[in-house]
């Protein structure tokens, strides 16, 4: 018999994916995402938040290389994502809404360098958001969300990178 915990995080809390969302893992998506990287600038503000654009780049690319597994990254799940993460993931999988503005991002995303080379940034970006044509990191865990699909990567991959070009205007 399974138990109530066990139904509850397994049958009602498993996100339902809509065919046809936007992906990552999609070569016409990628090029979408890198026009509007390109048109990022030193003089791009912020319409919400707190990050500048350095610092929306470099929390973009230490992101990109932690789901993408760069630096070999030991993946956990937060407690409180053990409990509310797969109930989360389920609501951004829902629909192809964007991400809620001032969403709260783990510390280890924060950047602490408030200037630099965005060029180079934006170089990098580029090249990690490429690197989604390749993927593959099956040790993947989200520190809220938990274990995903590639599935589920790759549309909160595009969702989270699209959030931040919003977030710029871009």
């Amino acid at each position: 018999m399974i138990s109530r915990l066990v139904f509850t995080r397994v049958i009602l809390l498993n996100p339902i994916i809509i065919p046809g969302m936007k992906t990552v893992f999609d070569k016409i998506v990628r090029d979408e995402l890198i026009s509007r990287i390109n048109t990022l600038s030193e003089k791009s503000a912020g319409v919400w938040g707190k990050m500048n654009i350095y610092q929306m780049l470099t929390h973009c690319t230490t992101w990109e290389e932690w789901v993408q597994g760069v630096h070999k990254p030991r993946y956990k799940q937060a407690i409180i994502g053990f409990i509310f993460g797969k109930m989360a993931l389920k609501g951004i999988m829902k629909d192809e809404g964007p991400l809620r503005r001032n969403t709260p991002t783990s510390a280890a995303f924060k950047s602490k360098e408030i200037s630099g080379d965005v060029e180079a940034a934006k170089k990098k970006w580029v090249t990690l958001i490429n690197e989604y044509e390749h993927y593959s990191n099956p040790a993947f865990i989200h520190d809220f969300f938990g274990e995903m699909t590639k599935e589920e990567v790759g549309i909160l991959a595009y969702k989270h990178t699209d959030h931040h070009l919003r977030q710029f205007n871009s």
